[in-house]
């Protein structure tokens, strides 16, 4: 059994028991009318959860990282207009989760959602497919990034020792380590975590500064005309346009991750307001850094050609600026240093959602994965799956060294995809006035089978269709591509298997579904405490 008992409530019994249950502030009365126990202590404020979301992004960061995936297909002028679509889009898209986690702010995210907003002929499968969809995204994300973090430390060691032969292997076993500080930070509990990433929100910013200031200052600049009017079709594609819409998967992974905050909602306070107000500062605060980075890196960059061909195209860039080894390797270090403290966070985030979807009987094993250490409050069961799973999924690198952009594909498609089903169901509901604009009187709110009211926040009338309804278009977008490889002539190498991946998984989980999970899944459970 878990830590905690799971009873099946209708909403009439849990009126009846409603002045029984006491809690000690709003944030804890509002999970409850959710149908969901408190059991996670809110060690997160706004100003750490704002670290949090921001530096789980590392969009300048991951700008610098993924500079080639948007520059091959699209070129300078497609690098800018594709930044500046996608960071429209990512904000549309911040817009519908924020309305989302407003009205219904539970680890679960987007499960929960579709479970509250589908018709409730489909809710199961809508909900049951949306949580494997988000379980897939963070699983991949969290991998892709311990990934990316050996690939750019052993193209350190090279540059500061040419005769270094990097090897895939070691580049697994780095990102293992980078999986295991992140495992560490997890483990500790209490206020470690949310003081963690306080502090590297401060490196965050102080880093940027770092890194342009003297690449800008000490680089040849090209021309303006160069940087906005020059396009480029490296991955041979039939057209500028397919080219252009190929190499938008850069800077969409960029801002992949979106919603990490929700899956911490059960642990910060004044969560509908808070969650919200983090995740469109995230997005104003990354979006304005990525694209000062881009701008700076599409300027500086004098050999494209060597750039393209290097294993990391950002330290090349900014060794021909600086002319320097040892600079250009505190530069790199910086990145690095980011990508390893945001791995902590990243596994927060997917081992909460995995928790929430296995406390809803969605997960093989859920009553393990359920386990909640009473100490620290925390999963530790599931940000143990999560770290070997991170590890497994490593492990397809030393196979392929294209490996990471599938991984990354994956990703995208994964949390996406997600985003899109949950979004889908919003504009329909708000469309046909399904949700209530009123305070309920109600006990049970904002969950399977209950009612729908708007949270605290909340874009109304035709803005907010609008907003949703460019959300989606942007979304179907952004998934589709996902699976496009970046090359028009594939070969068994390069081509892109996310698409198999993520099939794979499902139709795993719908067998399991058809075994095992259509008898136990019934959406979102009815927590009742005991006693």
């Amino acid at each position: 059994m878990t830590s905690y008992d799971l009873k099946q409530l209708t909403p009439p019994g849990l009126y009846e028991i409603e002045e029984r249950l006491s809690y000690q502030n709003a944030d804890d009365t509002h999970l409850t009318r959710l149908g969901k126990r408190p059991v996670l202590k809110r060690n997160f404020g706004l100003m750490s959860m704002l670290g949090f979301s921001c530096t789980i992004l590392i969009t300048w960061e991951s700008v610098t990282t993924l500079f080639l995936q948007n520059f091959q297909n699209g070129g300078p002028a497609g690098s800018v207009y594709g930044y500046i679509f996608v960071w429209f889009g990512i904000a549309a898209t911040f817009v519908v989760i924020s309305e989302l986690v407003s009205m219904a702010p539970t680890s679960g995210g987007q499960y929960h959602w579709c479970s509250m907003l589908a018709p409730q002929s489909a809710m199961k499968i809508f909900s049951y497919i949306t949580g494997w969809l988000t379980v897939i995204g963070w699983q991949a994300t969290y991998a892709t990034v311990c990934y990316l973090g050996g690939n750019y430390i052993e193209t350190l060691v090279t540059l500061t020792n040419p005769s270094y032969q990097p090897k895939i292997w070691r580049q697994v076993l780095i990102g293992y380590a980078i999986a295991l500080f992140g495992f560490i930070i997890n483990i500790a509990g209490g206020k470690v975590l949310p003081r963690f990433e306080g502090a590297i929100l401060i490196l965050h910013i102080l880093g940027f500064f770092a890194i342009l200031i003297p690449m800008v200052y000490m680089a040849n600049h090209n021309t303006a005309e160069q940087v906005f009017t020059q396009f480029l079709n490296e991955g041979q594609w039939p057209s500028q346009g397919l080219s252009f819409f190929v190499g938008l998967i850069g800077p969409v992974f960029a801002f992949a991750g979106g919603d990490a905050a929700v899956h911490l909602s059960e642990e910060i306070t004044n969560a509908t307001i808070a969650v919200p107000l983090s995740l469109m500062l995230t997005v104003l605060i990354n979006g304005t850094l990525g694209f000062s980075m881009l701008i700076a890196l599409l300027f500086c960059v004098e050999d494209i050609k060597g750039a393209l061909e290097a294993r990391v195209p950002f330290l090349t860039i900014f060794h021909q600026a600086t002319g320097s080894v040892a600079g250009t390797a505190a530069a790199g270090s910086i990145i690095v240093a980011m990508g390893s403290c945001s791995s902590a966070g990243m596994l927060a985030s997917t081992s909460r959602q995995f928790w929430s979807f296995a406390r809803d009987r969605g997960i093989p094993g859920w009553r393990i994965w359920t386990e909640v250490t009473p100490r620290t409050a925390i999963p530790a069961y599931a940000v143990t799956l999560t770290t070997i799973i991170t590890c497994l999924l490593s492990l397809i690198g030393i196979g392929s060294d294209l490996a990471f952009n599938d991984l990354m594909s994956l990703s995208t498609s994964g949390l996406f995809s997600s985003y899109l089903v949950a979004a889908g169901l919003l504009l329909w509901r708000r469309c046909t006035g399904g949700i209530s604009g009123s305070k309920s009187e109600h006990t049970l709110i904002n969950t399977a089978g209950a009612q729908l009211v708007w949270g605290p926040f909340h874009v109304p009338g035709v803005w907010g269709i609008f907003i949703n309804t460019f959300a989606v278009v942007f979304m179907a977008i952004a998934v589709f591509f996902s699976f496009w490889p970046p090359m028009n002539n594939v070969s068994a190498e390069s081509m892109n298997y996310s698409v198999v991946g993520m099939g794979g998984v499902i139709l795993l989980s719908l067998l399991y579904y058809l075994v095992r999970a259509r008898k136990v899944y019934k959406g979102p459970v009815v927590e009742l405490p005991i006693g």
